[in-house]
């Protein structure tokens, strides 16, 4: 039997690599400087070290340095995206596009400009069933695009079912309509090939805790030419990242970022193959021992449509809540981790047609580096047996 408990919650958080820990320690306790410091070796320091993280992290993209902005996190990054793009007065249009499964960081920022007189496009989704379960419909897609159309946001790919959006051929009919395009890639970077030419995207927001690095430290990819993306700033005061986002940099963070980025790439073919091979028996097993599972999100044999790590199941005639109260020793979730306080079903779930009822009996596993076979045929035995006795009690 495996240690336990056992953290299949990887969507929500990662633990940081040890090899992570291990590159950020310097710049806690040796070379602590701030890196704004001009006048001696301790601000040098930690300015070169955020001088090659940023390096790093822009070449592993396909982006410049002067392209990465550091925040707080993607979140951050996402509200910097969307309200910077919305907040210049130079603007033009007033007209913004998104769809329905994307993240609260995305969702609530656009409901706010409404509020400001700001037009909100949300696309639906292809419905539950389908082979592309969870993508958008490019036709509809160019269709929704108007003269007055200033920004697109499209998550890569969904933090609940995993689904991949067809980007490149979103950036293709952006750049032909002249339209910035912004992609919350949070899930996506450190997990799938990412490259902002190839994507053609203006803007993408990503962080370092989904990609085994810590928490409090993610960016933004800000495009400088064709077109040159200007943003109006959301946090001022210092002037750093060239006025676009204020305070001090997070030295340590910054080098987290960059080196589990830099682990990720390395890693990721074989990863990617190992996590979706453990997925795969996990989501066998539960069906060989439930006849009440059911898939949630795009075909797992479409695996350019999902991540290899993501199974997000709902269990029919179970809540999801209860199901994990019964289950301690196994750490999954229900939805997003940002949205666990909200009593609502998935809106993920909802914007794919399944009912409330399913939306409240799923749950989202999210699979990462340091889970093993034996994990996987653990949580297999203590999910089925948890479904099975929830389902007589409620018999």
């Amino acid at each position: 039997m495996p240690a336990t408990p056992i953290y299949m919650d990887n969507h929500a958080t990662t633990r940081v690599d040890p090899r992570v820990v291990e590159a950020m320690l310097p710049y806690l306790t040796e070379k602590y400087g701030n890196a704004g410091s001009t006048s001696h070796v301790f601000g040098w320091q930690a300015k070169d070290a955020v001088d090659a993280a940023r390096e790093s992290i822009a070449d592993a993209i396909g982006a410049t340095p002067r392209e990465i902005v550091f925040t707080s996190g993607a979140t951050e990054s996402n509200n910097l995206a969307i309200r910077g793009v919305c907040g210049r007065p130079q603007r033009g249009g007033k007209h913004l596009i998104s769809v329905a499964t994307e993240h609260r960081a995305v969702l609530e920022p656009l409901a706010k400009l409404a509020h400001d007189g700001f037009e909100i496009t949300l696309l639906p989704v292809k419905p539950d069933g389908a082979a592309e379960a969870g993508t958008i419909d490019l036709n509809q897609f160019a269709q929704a695009i108007r003269d007055d159309t200033l920004l697109v946001s499209v998550m890569l790919a969904n933090n609940e079912i995993g689904v991949l959006q067809p980007l490149a051929e979103i950036g293709r009919i952006c750049k032909q309509r002249g339209v910035v395009l912004h992609t919350d890639a949070t899930q996506a970077v450190g997990k799938v090939p990412v490259d902002v030419d190839l994507l053609q995207a203006d803007l993408m927001s990503f962080t370092a805790h989904k990609i085994y690095g810590p928490k409090g430290i993610g960016a933004l990819y800000v495009r400088r030419r064709d077109p040159q993306v200007r943003l109006a700033s959301q946090i001022d005061g210092g002037r750093q990242e060239a006025g676009r986002r204020s305070g001090t940099l997070n030295v340590p963070g910054i080098v987290g970022l960059a080196t589990a980025l830099q682990l990720c790439l390395a890693e990721l073919a074989a990863e990617a193959e190992r996590l979706r091979r453990l997925r795969d028996r996990l989501f066998a097993g539960l069906r060989s021992r439930l006849a009440n599972v059911a898939l949630n999100g795009p075909a797992l044999a479409c695996a350019e449509l999902r991540l290899s790590n993501n199974l997000n199941c709902s269990f029919a005639g179970v809540d999801g809540e209860a199901l994990m109260m019964t289950m301690r020793e196994l750490a999954v979730s229900s939805g997003s981790a940002c949205t666990s306080a909200d009593p609502e079903p998935s809106h993920v779930l909802r914007a794919l047609g399944i009912s409330d009822d399913l939306a409240r009996a799923s749950l989202r596993f999210g699979l990462g580096r340091f889970n093993t076979d034996e994990e996987v045929d653990f949580a297999i035995d203590l999910v089925a047996d948890s479904v099975q006795r929830l389902l007589k009690l409620h018999g």
